[in-house]
């Protein structure tokens, strides 16, 4: 399997950069931060990339050997909230029947959708040094998927499914090998009965609640494992990717600063890391947030060792 560490725009670095490169990873990935704020923060992305520094950063980067890619919950930048007063059918319906501004929209408004691929391709065009793999996920939440009657008869996963061949379709019309992420994740891990992926749409499996401790985290967990393979079976294995927590500080200090100390179970990971290699997946990535220079000048430079020395 390829080698694969996320950490946050703003945590960029070349000490990060030297780190990655110097273990051995192969693709340094851009992530800007979730949630509510997930919008403004790829916004804030897209500024940086227009920054000399920034890009410098991102040339040095490639310098190194590093492979570049972004990977960001999309959906509240690609169709702008400020089109809900005037069109309030591109968003979604909830489950009392009102439309809803708050997160994603609805996939089966035509209109709704040929703006989302649109600014989606736009957008791919903006990725300083992007590999032609792309990850425009949908919003950060459970349960706020469209209700509309149209929407209502898809799973999330198909809704997702829907998006995803449209913006494939349209980053095509300028990059041939454009390739595009469906992530299993939160409410998206069932298998899709009435969507068919389109060639270059690939899986991004991310079992996000494995490593949540809370009342429902079992069930959740046991369906995560329970759906990796027949995922697999549908999507297929390749350019198949694992998109786990093990060096995730940002979840482990519960997404607030000052950063927790961390440290990472070395055989737990490695465990995983066969488990994953065995079923078939191509890229094992890893997010590492909250392990930049905040965290280092409070406990020191994070080891990451126990994810890398895998490879």
């Amino acid at each position: 399997m390829r080698s694969d560490i996320l950490i946050h725009t703003e945590e960029l670095s070349r000490r990060w950069i030297d780190r990655m490169a110097d273990s051995g990873v192969e693709i340094l990935g851009l992530h800007p931060t979730g949630g509510k704020t997930a919008a403004d923060s790829l916004a804030h992305l897209v500024t940086s990339l227009e920054d000399r520094a920034f890009r410098e950063l991102l040339d040095y980067a490639a310098a190194r050997g590093l492979e570049i890619e972004y990977e960001m919950h999309a959906a509240s930048y690609l169709l702008p909230r400020d089109l809900f007063e005037s069109h309030p059918e591109y968003f979604r319906m909830d489950e009392d029947g009102a439309r809803v501004r708050d997160t994603n929209f609805c996939v089966t408004n035509a209109e709704a959708l040929e703006i989302y691929a649109a600014n989606a391709a736009a957008l791919a065009g903006k990725l300083y040094r992007s590999r032609p793999y792309y990850y425009f996920w949908l919003d950060d939440a459970r349960g706020k998927s469209c209700r509309c009657p149209s929407c209502r008869r898809y799973s999330v996963a198909e809704q997702q499914l829907l998006v995803l061949n449209r913006v494939l379709r349209e980053l095509k019309k300028t990059n041939p090998d454009a390739k595009l992420a469906h992530i299993a994740y939160l409410d998206c891990l069932d298998v899709p009965q009435q969507v068919e992926a389109e060639e270059g749409i690939f899986l991004e499996f991310a079992p996000m609640e494995r490593h949540i401790n809370r009342d429902d985290g079992t069930r959740y967990a046991e369906e995560e494992a329970r759906m990796m393979l027949p995922l697999l079976g549908f999507f297929g294995r390749k350019d198949a990717k694992v998109l786990e927590y093990w060096l995730d500080n940002s979840l482990f200090s519960n997404w607030k600063k000052p950063p927790k100390i961390f440290c990472a179970d070395r055989e737990a990971v490695h465990a995983d890391l066969d488990r994953y290699q065995a079923a078939g997946f191509e890229t094992a990535a890893t997010f590492g947030c909250f392990l930049g220079a905040d965290y280092e000048a409070l406990y020191g430079e994070a080891d990451i060792t126990p994810y890398t020395d895998w490879f």
